[in-house]
């Protein structure tokens, strides 16, 4: 979902292509701000402390929303279209970070919207220097 997160919004703005997909899939999105602060967390961490620790956002969006919202913050009319999953994709993908929160006092701050705002802007900027 992630390899496919990217083109969408660089797609939409410009109403190149439309975005296929389940709708009835949920996903969990992490700005990259906020892993890394998870990982600084995780590096700074007592010494007696290992095993594995997840980091994410435990937030799930039906991925029809996620479509129809960045549609709307990049003002596109581009039309989704729906597929079925591959065999081995789950319908739904939200990490547990309790452990993160317990252990590190880390959890993600930037939120959904925010996040698409600032990786809409940054894909804005790059088409611009492309163009």
């Amino acid at each position: 979902m992630v390899n496919e997160f990217f083109p969408i919004i660089e797609r939409f703005p410009v109403g190149r292509k439309n975005y296929r997909m389940l709708p009835r899939q949920t996903r969990s999105f992490c700005y990259v701000d906020d892993l890394i602060e998870g990982f600084v967390a995780l590096m700074q961490s007592p010494d007696h402390f290992t095993g594995p620790v997840n980091m994410g956002n435990p937030t799930e969006i039906n991925v029809h929303e996620l479509a129809e919202l960045i549609r709307s913050m990049t003002g596109s009319n581009s039309r989704i279209i729906y597929k079925s999953l591959p065999m081995d994709d789950p319908i739904q993908r939200q990490p547990d970070i309790s452990k993160a929160n317990s252990v590190l006092d880390w959890k993600p701050e930037i939120s959904l919207e925010e996040g698409l705002e600032k990786t809409i802007t940054y894909f804005k900027q790059q088409l611009a220097l492309s163009a």
